[in-house]
Order: structure tokens, then C-alpha cells, then sequence
């Protein structure tokens, strides 16, 4: 499995070695929603949460993400046992799938819809639910692989509204770079 994504800047990057040993201290196990107790919070701190630059239209959380892509082509980690320690792949070794859900425009640390899964205990598909992941690694040939995408909010039909926003990234939110201008 990918687990998480582990960021450090580049000072630090050039002092680690293969045999370092790391201390990782994890915030927002537990986390919840105010209003959307029954959306799936998974893998967030509270303030990547807080800057995701969520709303609230009605009785939806509306989530700004890259792209969406149908649950149909979700492959490798489909009905692995649990969430937190696992991601799951976009399958890419189809040429028209991928152009003709641009994902060759896809990058790490994206935001991304899948649609038709309810990812709250395990992962699988549910017509009408949507699942939010984080791209965390890039494209494969092997079958059923391709970029994994790390389940980060998941909620039953009705519950997640999305919205698309090319700068919907990781990168932004936790301020690695500052998000372009519109």
C-alpha cells in the first residue's frame, strides 16, 4: 500500500538517509463535520480540512476538487478491508479512459471525485455516493493500476455537492506553494 504522504522541504529532504528514523505525529483522528456527522473524515487534519475551502449549499458540503471520475474505473484496493491504511487505483491502461477523462492532467496531491463509491469502512461501490480522495502516486501499466487516490471525505447520496477548481491540491492547502491568482 501507499499509506500517506510525507512532506519535507528541501533543507531537511537533503540531511535524510535511507536508515533515519522519523517520528510522525498525526492530528484529526476522529474528526467530524459539524452539521455532516455521517460524512466520512478520513486522513485530515483539521486545518487542511479548514483550508479545502469547503461550503455548505443546503444540506450538502460542497467540495472543490480537479476532476471526477466515474467508481467504473477504480481498480487495485476495491473492497480492501479498511481505509486508513490503504489507497486505491484509477485504472490507466485503456488510451481512450484516459483522454477521455483527461487524466493525463492529473497530478499528485490533486483533489478528485469518484463517483458511485462509499468509501466509510471499506471501499466499494454505492450508486449515487461520492467519495474524495488525494492523488498519491502517479500512472502504471500493470492492470487494474494508476494513480492511487487516498480516500480523504465519503458520504451517501446527497450528502457531497462538487465543484470543479483546477487548484483544488494538497500543495495549497498546506501552503508548500501559494495557489495562483484567477
Amino acid at each position: 500500500g501507499s499509506d500517506d504522504l510525507t512532506w519535507f522541504p528541501e533543507e531537511a529532504k537533503e540531511k535524510l538517509t535511507i536508515d533515519d528514523k522519523i517520528q510522525v505525529k498525526a492530528r484529526g483522528v476522529g474528526l467530524k463535520i459539524e452539521g455532516f456527522e455521517d460524512v466520512r473524515v478520513n486522513k485530515l487534519s483539521p486545518e487542511i480540512l479548514e483550508n479545502m475551502g469547503l461550503r455548505i449549499e443546503g444540506d450538502q458540503l460542497v467540495v472543490p476538487v480537479v476532476m471526477e471520475v466515474p467508481g467504473r474505473i477504480m481498480g487495485s484496493g476495491i473492497g480492501g478491508q479498511g481505509i486508513e491504511f490503504i489507497d486505491y487505483d484509477i485504472q490507466t491502461t485503456d488510451p481512450k479512459t484516459i483522454k477521455d477523462f483527461e487524466l493525463e492532467k492529473l497530478r499528485l496531491g490533486d483533489i478528485v471525485a469518484i463517483r458511485d463509491h462509499y468509501d466509510f469502512w471499506g471501499r466499494g461501490r454505492y450508486e449515487g455516493a461520492v467519495t474524495i480522495g488525494v492523488c498519491i502516486h502517479g500512472f502504471s501499466e500493470s492492470p487494474g493500476h494508476g494513480p492511487g487516490l487516498n480516500p480523504v471525505l465519503s458520504a451517501l447520496p446527497g450528502k457531497i455537492k462538487t465543484v470543479i477548481d483546477p487548484y483544488a491540491n494538497t500543495v495549497y492547502y498546506l501552503g508548500i506553494k501559494d495557489k495562483p491568482k484567477k
